[in-house]
């Protein structure tokens, strides 16, 4: 899928000017509360009609203003999943599933329900209604309704914000499958940097109604810079890495990636299957010579490739293999170590950083960068 966004619209006093072009599987809008990424996916749905620009999926055209087009949503083939489930609460969840089937066309019902049932895991859920649901339980369920529309184009706005951590916990693993088991391109509404370096494949980041960058995940959060300033510290390198052996004596697992090897707690994967990690660059240490007597056990020899000083911090970006990290240090730090461009270091990366909320197994949602810019 290529989705290509040239527009502009005024809400009251806010004004969005968006213009991207992505073909990324999981495209993340992302940004600050109020940055305009609501009002974004809703020009796409076709809730909005734009002021002035064009909207167009896979040369499909939406919207055009110049041309005088405009689809409406029902007829766009968009599965739309709000913050809030929506689902009809006098139906059980199989009438809500078979609800959303009636939107699409017969002979072009590509999604099967047992299938949908099945991947979302809510075959025992059909027969209660969503009063009696938890909340990740009826976004599920809201999921496969958008699903057996046979959309073709998924628009997610924030599926999680409503949910507690645990429940956050339940759904995440339902929507990596829905990434990488459909061919449905998604555009996925976010504002919290751990959701989106661990399903997006492609970001696109808005501030202030207009995009400030657009690209491939590994990329885009290593520019802290992008990040709201609460969000920084979650920022940092993400990288698709293998599962190379076990270390059971220790139970360790040792991932390899184009930055070299990394030791993490036991996962108990098998060898070869896909791990994607996050490495936040405030727990990476840079020290100019190979430490000795220290208990991190993951040490990366590294060439300082850019710094950059940000108030009493600094972002250094580090050449690892043939990968490229992050490490957020103090310029005090800097001033001590004489860092300076083109210096070989080592990076310094404590296993017990690699937790659950750094480091999800399953298919590799990474893909190639090509064709993928944005402006604002």
């Amino acid at each position: 899928m290529t989705l290509s966004v040239d527009i502009r619209h005024r809400l009251g006093s806010f004004r969005l000017d968006a213009r991207f072009e992505t073909d990324g599987r999981l495209v993340a809008l992302f940004g600050p509360s109020g940055s305009g990424k609501t009002s974004l996916v809703n020009l796409i749905a076709g809730l909005l009609v734009p002021d002035e620009g064009r909207i167009a999926v896979d040369g499909r055209v939406l919207a055009d203003t110049g041309a005088g087009t405009f689809v409406p949503m029902h007829r766009r083939r968009v599965g739309y999943v709000f913050q809030d489930a929506r689902l009809f609460p006098h139906l059980t969840v199989a009438q809500n599933l078979r609800y959303g089937r009636w939107f699409a066309p017969r002979d072009e019902r590509r999604t099967d329900m047992a299938g949908v049932v099945e991947m979302l895991g809510i075959g025992s859920l059909l027969e209660r209604r969503p009063g009696s649901l938890s909340g990740g339980e009826r976004q599920r369920v809201a999921i496969g309704r958008a699903l057996l529309a046979s959309p073709l184009l998924m628009l997610m706005d924030e599926p999680l914000a409503a949910l507690d951590e645990a429940r956050k916990s339940e759904i995440m693993p339902y929507l990596e499958r829905l990434r990488d088991e459909t061919k449905i391109p998604i555009v996925y509404v976010s504002h919290s940097v751990a959701e989106v370096a661990r399903l997006a494949s492609d970001i696109v980041v808005l501030d202030e109604g207009r995009v400030t960058a657009a690209g491939p995940t590994t990329e885009i959060l290593r520019r802290l810079d992008l990040l709201p300033e609460e969000e920084r510290g979650e920022g940092g390198a993400v990288l698709d890495m293998q599962v190379a052996r076990q270390e059971g004596e220790f139970d360790m697992t040792v991932l390899t990636s184009a930055a070299g090897e990394l030791r993490v707690a036991g996962s108990g994967l098998p060898e070869g299957a896909g791990v994607r990690v996050r490495i936040r660059a405030r727990d990476v240490l840079i020290a100019t010579e190979r430490p000795r007597g220290l208990s991190a056990l993951n040490v990366l020899p590294a060439t300082v490739s850019a710094i950059r000083p940000q108030g009493a911090f600094a972002d250094v970006t580090l050449a690892c293999g043939e990968a490229q990290i992050e490490a957020r240090v103090t310029r005090q730090s800097c001033e001590v170590l004489g860092l300076a461009a083109g210096q070989p270091v080592f990076a310094v990366i404590k296993a017990v950083s690699f937790d659950r909320a750094n480091t999800w197994s399953g298919v590799a949602a990474g893909r190639a960068p090509e064709k993928v810019s944005g402006e604002g």
